[in-house]
């Protein structure tokens, strides 16, 4: 949790204590930095990030470094995975095309799946998506992929008529749907992905962390006691709800990126 579930326990905050509720908020998701360097903080959530592409990494390279033909349990689950993303998300999605993308979409599924579970992992207890600077980034990275295609493929006017321009529409209506679209493809497509994925880390690790404040706060030898158990049942049912869109959200993250890919590689019109 964050600094102020800590406080209200040392501090033996109560119900009947003679303090208020002390109600969690933004600084929850702010940390005291670990160290800084030439200005720039070195802060938890960074931390937890580089041990979540740590993670990811190491244990493909421990899965695949020497694969077998009858795979043994740890290469069986990267095989799991790998396939679940491949045939699941980007075939389907990008057809026989997305092959040569599937290595960089099944690392960013496994990396914004784990950095949300860090909400759950005793010690680290945040998730890291609920910092907008890592969606941004991870966002950045898809709409430069997404943009570099789409020029590629069809050269800059192409380009711009495959960003712009859709197909089997009238043109009367061409001069109010080409701002339209120019605007959505190019800036609302990045945004929305990335503030997607981080409100619904944010709001989701705000919520458990106010019921997990208000188990304890309730917690005296009062009717409080009663409220404080269902307040503490609520956190762990949205725990358990936060397990499933953990997972949801790295699944649509990386299935807006294969939709994105797809349209940069599609045919003109």
């Amino acid at each position: 949790m964050g600094a102020d579930v800590q406080l209200a326990s040392e501090a033996g905050c109560h119900l009947n204590s003679g303090c208020g509720f002390p109600a969690p908020g933004l600084g929850e998701f702010d940390f005291k930095p670990i160290f800084s360097v030439g200005g720039v903080d070195f802060t938890k959530p960074m931390l937890l990030s580089i041990i979540c592409a740590l993670l990811v990494v190491g244990f493909f390279w421990a899965a695949f470094a020497k694969p077998k033909l009858l795979p043994g349990k740890l290469q069986l689950v990267g095989e799991i995975g790998y396939d679940f993303v491949k045939r699941s998300i980007v075939l389907e999605t990008i057809g026989k095309k997305g092959e040569k993308y599937v290595p960089m979409l099944v690392s960013m599924f496994f990396f914004v799946w784990i950095m949300n579970i860090m909400s759950i992992v005793p010690f680290a207890q945040f998730p890291v998506m609920s910092r907008i600077a890592f969606p941004v980034g991870l966002a950045a990275i898809v709409w430069v992929t997404y943009m570099g295609l789409t020029f590629k493929k069809h050269g800059f006017v192409g380009g711009l008529k495959n960003l712009c321009w859709p197909s089997g529409i009238p043109g009367w209506v061409m001069f109010i749907l080409v701002p339209i679209e120019f605007f959505s493809n190019i800036f609302v497509r990045p945004f929305t992905l990335a503030v997607r994925a981080f409100a619904n880390m944010f709001a989701g690790h705000l919520l458990i962390v106010v019921f997990s404040v208000a188990s304890w706060y309730l917690l005296s030898p009062s009717i409080g006691a009663l409220y404080g158990s269902v307040s503490f049942v609520v956190a762990v049912g949205l725990t358990a709800f936060e397990l499933l869109v953990q997972f949801l959200q790295a699944y649509i993250f990386v299935m807006l990126a294969s939709s994105y890919i797809a349209g940069a590689l599609e045919e003109a019109h």
